[in-house]
């Protein structure tokens, strides 16, 4: 790897730092150049990491260890990642990397200052694949010795089962991929939440806010079902808003940790957020995704007046819209309504339920299964690849869990109350996860789709100047073209780099340069 410093400044990272900094840090570089309300923050490099595995002489240990692991056989990966977590952290951090982390906090304040410290991995928060929740971060984390403590923990969470789970699912090779950690200040945040800036799953002009009292934890967790509200960029205006019962919120727990506390009977049903801060906050989603050039995913958190931005991602899950399917069932024949929440991912799908009360229990769920829970966590991604829907009693739209079915293309309803009191261990029912309802009994299997028809264009409207497209994603590629545009005018190539899911030097250094010019023209 190029050599570069253990510790840059946001001030000092943009968006092409992705390979030092990972997606989180480049992110939070990247908007803190445009002048986005971004707290204070310095990046322990991922060049940091690698130093520590060849200088503590553990890389080929740790890699040897991964190599031929079936991720699918759950207790091999529990057993492999234990034993390369134990490994990370058996070793000291190396001096010179300690002497540069406790220089870099010392200047963050004179006395100390509390911190959230969070992972942020090369291979996350990219166009084509969220990696939500897959490594760890650290909350109110006060003083040089805790805070080393929770970097060291940030590095050995790269090899969480369900990070090497998921990185082997997205085609991921483990030696191309490192992790910085993100040190920034942490907000005290009297609320906070997320925001989509188009509909997550239609791509809708509609901003999409979620929040809650307290730190963003209870709302990206699913801990808490969050309110709702949907801001029209074209109107500008706030059109809808779900106002939930909030029963808890996560706050900072002395000079170290976090806690949950039982909202009061009035706070539970009060609106978090005023219409005036929902289109404040739907401003600098507009800001990021308009600078981006692709819709984000934004996580915020609000003291008093100020708003603060706390990371930006690629939203991962938008999708074009189904043909009607010929032979579907209309709606008022799918069966008794048993359950409402919220849809947080569409399709409809049947089979029996597993009701799952602690990550443990998803052992028994097999291929074909509806697992219903309290709440998911990133935990339980590899059960939620084996089932056909995921209903759970608290979450809302933009939580982690909520991210990940939809990556996977999984229905899902969230925020129900009580499926796991009101649905029983084998019943057979049906979850509509657009209309975030749920019915007894089985779906028929519909038709297969109808073919779609080609229309043709309406004529080209005829311009002085030619009129061409930006293409971020190769995805969008197709899209782009039917547009009827006279080219392309810019291509962000960085995404096709990062499809690859290797560097342009891992090809170099291998000799393999024709092989990374040939898998970029295909």
């Amino acid at each position: 790897m190029k050599e570069m410093p253990n510790i840059l400044w946001l001030e000092e990272i943009k968006k092409e730092d992705i390979i030092s900094v990972g997606g989180k840090g480049a992110s939070l570089g990247e908007m803190t150049s445009l002048g986005l309300p971004v707290p204070k923050a310095f990046v322990v490099t991922a060049q940091a990491f690698r130093k520590f595995l060849i200088e503590k002489g553990i890389e080929d240990t740790v890699f040897r260890r991964l190599e031929r692991l079936d991720v699918d056989d759950n207790d091999a990966l529990e057993s492999v990642s234990r034993e390369v977590q134990d490994i990370v952290l058996s070793v000291d951090i190396p001096d010179h990397i300690k002497e540069d982390i406790i220089d870099a906090y010392a200047r963050m304040g004179a006395n100390g200052e509390v911190v959230a410290v969070r992972s942020s991995a090369t291979a996350e928060d990219l166009p084509e694949a969220s990696f939500a929740g897959q490594q760890e971060t650290f909350l109110n984390v006060l003083g040089d010795d805790d805070l080393l403590e929770a970097v060291h923990r940030c590095w050995a969470s790269l090899y969480g089962a369900r990070a090497i789970y998921y990185r082997a699912k997205q085609g991921f090779d483990d030696r191309g991929v490192n992790i910085a950690v993100v040190v920034q200040d942490l907000i005290r945040s009297e609320k906070s939440g997320v925001l989509f800036t188009s509909h997550p799953v239609t791509g809708e002009p509609l901003t999409i806010v979620e929040g809650s009292w307290g730190l963003g934890e209870a709302v990206v967790s699913g801990s808490v079902s969050p309110d709702n509200y949907v801001f029209d960029l074209r109107s500008g205006r706030v059109v809808d808003r779900l106002i939930a019962e909030k029963e808890i919120m996560i706050v900072p727990e002395g000079e170290r940790g976090v806690k949950t506390v039982n909202l009061s009977s009035e706070e539970r049903i009060a609106p978090v957020l005023s219409d005036d801060e929902v289109a404040r906050l739907a401003t600098f989603g507009e800001i990021a995704e308009e600078h981006y050039g692709v819709p984000q995913d934004i996580e915020w958190a609000i003291v008093g007046d100020e708003i603060f931005i706390l990371q930006s991602r690629p939203i991962t899950t938008i999708r074009q819209p189904d043909i009607p399917r010929a032979g579907a069932k209309p709606e008022s024949t799918l069966g008794e309504v048993l359950l409402e929440g919220q849809g947080a991912s569409p399709g409809i799908a049947s089979g029996r339920v597993v009701i799952v009360r602690d990550v443990r229990d998803t052992s028994t769920i097999k291929e074909g299964d509806i697992l219903v829970t309290r709440m998911t966590n990133p935990d339980m991604v590899p059960a939620m690849r084996r089932v056909r829907a995921i209903v759970t009693d608290e979450g809302g739209m933009t939580c982690h869990a909520a991210i990940v079915s939809r990556e996977l293309g999984t229905p899902a309803v969230v925020g129900t109350k009580k499926a796991t009191k009101t649905l029983q261990d084998g019943q057979v029912i049906s979850v509509d996860g657009e209309k975030g309802i749920i019915y007894e009994g089985a779906v028929e299997t519909p038709a297969p789709a109808a073919q779609a028809t080609t229309v043709a264009a309406a004529a080209p409207i005829i311009t002085g100047t030619l009129v061409k497209v930006n293409v971020s994603l190769p995805e969008a590629a197709k899209r782009a073209a039917d547009t009827g545009a006279d080219g392309v005018g810019l291509l962000r190539i960085e995404h096709l780099i990062l499809g690859l899911a290797k560097t342009p030097g891992w090809y170099v250094e291998h000799g393999e340069e024709e092989t990374f010019i040939n898998e970029l023209y295909t």
